[in-house]
């Protein structure tokens, strides 16, 4: 996966996958591709599998405020992506609200998408669904792990909306981007989200994510982001 646009700075994490004690944070890392060729089908192989837990509790709230600006740059993480994911960016005032640009090829769909402030036809998609995330772990977090989740730079991505609101929840099982060409980067976001977090997946999931990074031997895991834990700062009901 690489940085588009008014990339936003770069992180350097140190971290264990899991439990993850992460080191050093500055502004809003986005992915890094390592762990050389075929890690993202590896690491995949090495998730564990469990049920899908009822989704009994859930609220987009116990995952914070929208779009917090965990990484403490002063801006949200929702214009944070917009400016490192789109083309031509431009800003209301200062650096930080995008009011334009351009998804020159939206990684879903395939086609050019145009942001505008007000009237956005760009989502900023959990790649691994919040909800689907609460069903597989993240209901027993505290909450500053789910803030951080929520936030996290590797688990994001600027997409068309229309095409994005056909995935809802859904994991690797259920859906995939109708864009083709962008699968195996995507299955390997999710297995490197999952695997960053400590979330399980069902059999299925598995399985589909497997059969996905088989068709791409060579994929990489993408890396970075933020830590996984938010500043204590934040809270979540």
């Amino acid at each position: 996966m690489r940085l588009r646009g008014g990339a936003a700075a770069a992180v350097v994490l140190v971290f264990a996958v899991a439990g993850c004690k992460a080191e050093t944070t500055a502004g809003s890392g986005g992915p890094e591709e390592s762990g050389g060729s075929g890690a993202a089908l590896t690491a995949a192989k090495s998730l564990t599998v469990k049920g899908r837990a009822p989704k009994t509790g859930y609220d987009r709230d116990r995952f914070g405020t929208a779009w917090a600006d965990t990484d403490s740059n002063e801006c949200d993480t929702r214009d944070d992506i917009l400016k490192r994911d789109l083309e031509d960016v431009k800003f209301t005032s200062g650096d930080c609200k995008v009011s334009y640009g351009v998804l020159q090829s939206d990684p879903y769909s395939g086609k050019e998408v145009t942001y505008r402030r007000g009237r956005s036809q760009v989502d900023i998609d959990h790649m691994v669904a919040l909800s689907d995330a609460w069903q597989k772990g993240a209901k027993y977090w505290a909450a500053g792990k789910r803030i951080a989740l929520a936030n996290d730079p590797l688990n994001l991505l600027a997409v068309d909306a229309s095409t994005n609101r056909s995935k809802g929840d859904g994991d690797t099982a259920t859906w995939l981007p109708p864009n083709k060409a962008y699968r195996c980067t995507y299955v390997a976001a999710q297995v490197a989200v999952k695997k960053k977090y400590d979330l399980w997946v069902t059999a299925a999931e598995k399985s589909a994510m497997e059969k996905v990074l088989s068709g791409c031997a060579g994929q990489k895991l993408p890396t970075g982001g933020n830590p996984t834990a938010a500043p204590p700062r934040f809270h979540a009901d």
